[in-house]
């Protein structure tokens, strides 16, 4: 059972923040929860090589199969992801702010809680990524294909970065800062430009994308240090006391943080003793202490039963 971050080759580390690979395999019979899933500041490239996705969205109370491969946009929404079938694996890139406006394109307010089928923007490469990957063995093999098909895409780039990709950057570092958006609205441009611009780029306005940065760091912190308490995690992330943190998890994850902390204590990944490796790794670089985890080394074979999850602070 494998939920590990990878970092990308160091070609691809203006584009890529972090590879998230999750494989599960369940007993016959056996229950599988559901993953919460609030939103969070990401724009992500998910292939699946085994089993399936589907995604609930609570709003208008559907479900929907992802395909086995997917663009996913900016959520401003709570969801929940099912797996579908007794193993699952999923690969997740998480690219770094603006890389996939820069990519395809589209503006990404057409994606604002939504996701599409890769093959349909992409190149036809996906088609061939997605046949190799569902027989790929290893992750060392996975995130190699994976890799090549992101080598060629950003190789072919057109579209230059934009100073609103390292102002969201900061957001993300940061959301707690309101210098930060002030100095981007009075800097450049005229507060109306910047948010148009922003909305082109990230999908959602950058204060509501503040919001979400903001309180992914709360639960980033409570999920880091389970010891410390709501209120003082509240303080820390300069909320004025408790009930803004509660509001801002009731708006956009549906429920009280605590509510949503035992959700996600029941979450696929902690059947297995495992954690959550997108919240806990070094790419979480604003908890305190400040802690650097190294990459672990990509395993060598999924059967592989002693794969261990990344051990904060290690």
């Amino acid at each position: 059972m494998i939920c590990q971050e990878y970092i990308p080759q160091q070609q691809l580390q203006p584009f890529v923040q972090s590879y998230q690979l999750r494989h599960f395999t369940f007993g016959d019979g056996n229950s599988i929860p559901f993953k919460p899933y609030a939103p969070r500041p990401e724009q992500t490239l998910a292939f699946f090589p085994r089993g399936s996705e589907s995604e609930e969205n609570l709003v208008t109370n559907t479900m929907t199969k992802r395909p086995r491969s997917a663009i996913i946009g900016q959520y401003s929404q709570r969801t929940n992801r099912h797996l579908n079938g007794p193993e699952f694996c999923v690969l997740l890139v998480n690219l770094k702010p603006g890389v996939l406006y820069r990519l395809i394109g589209m503006p990404f307010t057409e994606l604002t809680n939504t996701f599409i089928d890769a093959e349909y923007i992409l190149s036809k490469e996906i088609r061939r990524v997605n046949k190799r990957l569902s027989s790929a063995e290893s992750a060392q093999e996975m995130i190699d294909i994976v890799e090549k098909l992101l080598l060629g895409l950003t190789s072919n780039i057109v579209r230059d970065a934009h100073s609103i990709d390292a102002v969201t950057n900061l957001l993300i570092q940061r959301p707690e800062d309101s210098s930060v958006l002030a100095l981007a609205e009075t800097s450049c441009f005229s507060p109306r430009q910047f948010e148009r611009l922003f909305k082109e780029r990230m999908g959602i306005s950058p204060k509501l994308f503040a919001r979400v940065a903001r309180m992914t760091k709360a639960f980033s912190l409570k999920y880091h240090h389970p010891d410390l308490d709501w209120f003082s995690i509240a303080l820390y992330c300069h909320y004025h006391d408790y009930q803004h943190l509660a509001k801002d998890f009731k708006d956009l994850a549906g429920v009280t943080p605590t509510i949503y902390m035992n959700e996600e204590d029941d979450a696929p990944e902690r059947r297995f003793g495992l954690q959550d490796s997108s919240l806990t790794t070094k790419l979480v670089a604003f908890l305190p202490p400040a802690k650097v985890v190294n990459a672990p080394h990509l395993q060598k074979s999924w059967k592989d039963e002693n794969v261990n999850p990344l051990t904060p602070g290690t």
